[in-house]
């Protein structure tokens, strides 16, 4: 069978997730795709979204968070990192595993020098370090697989974006495995720039296929991905709201004393919230009120509070519930 190979132009992180799923599910040919996004963080199908991200980090940043079709952990995307994406048709999906497609990525590591390996995980590394995440979801007889490389990532921006505080979520989401992480271009002999690395990590890959082609997206193919990433990828009913339920508590110290605050978490809304601690009664119960029916998201909750109290405790109030 012809293998479609995408050399993908997009840096829009929700386009090109978009792009995954729309080559899955509308056409029968194997693809691979190779594709890189600006600066943003994609959580895993199965995550608490807020629970895997530095919240005043990317927010502060203005960094997107999107959320992709496959399991596993969070990962964060920038120029400097190259992702690949194999769609490969199967009889059987017990035929499938993370190494029939690592091998290959593997294989074109080491002509560059290279030596990259797998410990069993979901992941590739370089002298115990993290270059690689990845992950897979089946739709019918055809299965994906996707995964990172480092090239050339920010990893400050990296760290500063995954840094969380765990112990304010209590859910059953899949959680990340935190890793050591380092950039391929540290280990490379001669020095190369991101673009050539991955037209060779392209070039490498297609050329492992018998019959493959190089496939150009039709108006027609951009057109749907576009509608996908718009009404699916960028909204936040999939980027937070499909986040399992979760509960969230936490305590500040404010200049008048610790207030603790707890939250139930459904669907991305709140549908439970306590305050106790150095905070009046009555505001206490307004805030409760005001918050149960609304998202569990920073701007629509500063909104909110805003309406009721406007005054010197809405900063430390924000601050508590994130």
């Amino acid at each position: 069978m012809i293998t479609l190979c995408l050399n993908q132009s997009s840096t829009d992180p929700y386009f090109n997730l978009a792009a995954e799923e729309y080559f899955l599910k509308n056409f029968q040919e194997d693809f691979f795709m190779l594709w890189r996004s600006k600066p943003s963080v994609v959580v895993g199908k199965h995550q608490n979204a807020l629970a895997e991200i530095n919240h005043e980090f990317v927010h502060k940043n203005q960094i997107p968070v999107a959320r992709r079709l496959s399991g596993g952990g969070t990962v964060f995307h920038d120029p400097g990192n190259v992702n690949f994406t194999f769609i490969r048709n199967v009889k059987d999906i017990s035929e499938v595993n993370f190494k029939v497609f690592t091998v290959p990525v593997v294989a074109a590591l080491k002509k560059l020098g290279v030596e990259a390996y797998t410990t069993g995980r979901n992941d590739l590394l370089i002298d115990g370090k993290k270059i690689s995440g990845n992950a897979e979801h089946v739709h019918k007889n055809r299965v994906l697989h996707h995964g990172t490389l480092l090239f050339d990532s920010h990893l400050e921006a990296l760290n500063g974006a995954l840094k969380v505080d765990l112990s304010k979520f209590e859910d059953k989401a899949v959680q990340s495995n935190r890793s050591e992480v380092t950039n391929i271009a540290n280990y490379l002999s001669t020095p190369i720039s991101v673009e050539e690395f991955a037209q060779f990590i392209f070039d490498e890959i297609c050329g492992t296929y018998p019959d493959f082609r190089i496939y150009e997206p039709t108006l027609e193919d951009i057109g749907a991905i576009e509608k996908l990433s718009a009404e699916k990828y960028q909204t936040w009913d999939w980027i937070f709201g499909y986040s399992p339920r979760y509960r969230f508590t936490n305590t500040i110290e404010t200049a008048n004393g610790a207030i603790s605050v707890s939250l139930v978490v459904e669907k991305g809304r709140i549908t439970e919230a306590a305050f106790s601690g150095e905070i009046p009664e009555e505001i206490a119960q307004k805030l409760t009120h005001a918050l149960v029916g609304c998202r569990h998201d920073i701007d629509e909750v500063n909104f909110v509070l805003l309406q009721i109290q406007p005054n010197y405790w809405v900063g430390d109030l924000v601050r508590s519930l994130f």
